[in-house]
């Protein structure tokens, strides 16, 4: 039997728990949430639904948690895509193993699987597994013979 809230995109959003944001804050100086609502924005810059942040330019070290829906696929592309300009995107993204976007995106970074279920604010405990996937530009490799 197949869990609804596994497939389920009625509320794509899922917010952050501050404990659980604090932890990547200590390890990142994060900038930008280039994903947030004014109310759970996690940064003092951030785009919203309004701003779509997924037409911005994301720069320096930016936190993401996307909408986990469709469209998150567009969302790992752009994370992706801004690390090769430079930019560090650290994404709390559902562990969707299974997924295209996974696959296209999520393993070209570091990938630290989450123990548990993560307690999302608003929501409680997820219907899924957590994973933290850090997009960082790549070192280009040494030169020599």
């Amino acid at each position: 039997m197949i869990n609804p809230g596994m497939m389920s995109s009625n509320s794509p959003e899922w917010y952050t728990p501050q404990a659980f944001f604090d932890e990547w804050a200590a390890k990142f100086p994060f900038n930008l949430d280039v994903c947030a609502t004014a109310g759970s924005a996690k940064c003092a810059r951030y785009f919203t639904k309004e701003t779509d942040g997924l037409t911005q330019r994301w720069e320096g070290i930016c936190w993401m948690n996307p909408p986990y829906g469709r469209e998150i696929g567009a969302w790992m592309k752009k994370a992706y895509e801004s690390s090769l300009e430079g930019a560090t995107i650290v994404c709390l993204v559902p562990a969707r193993t299974d997924t295209a976007w996974w696959h296209d995106y999520s393993m070209r970074g570091d990938i630290t699987f989450i123990r548990g279920r993560l307690k999302f604010s608003g929501k409680g405990t997820a219907p899924f597994p957590s994973a933290v996937v850090v997009f960082t530009t790549p070192t280009p490799p040494q030169g020599g013979v």
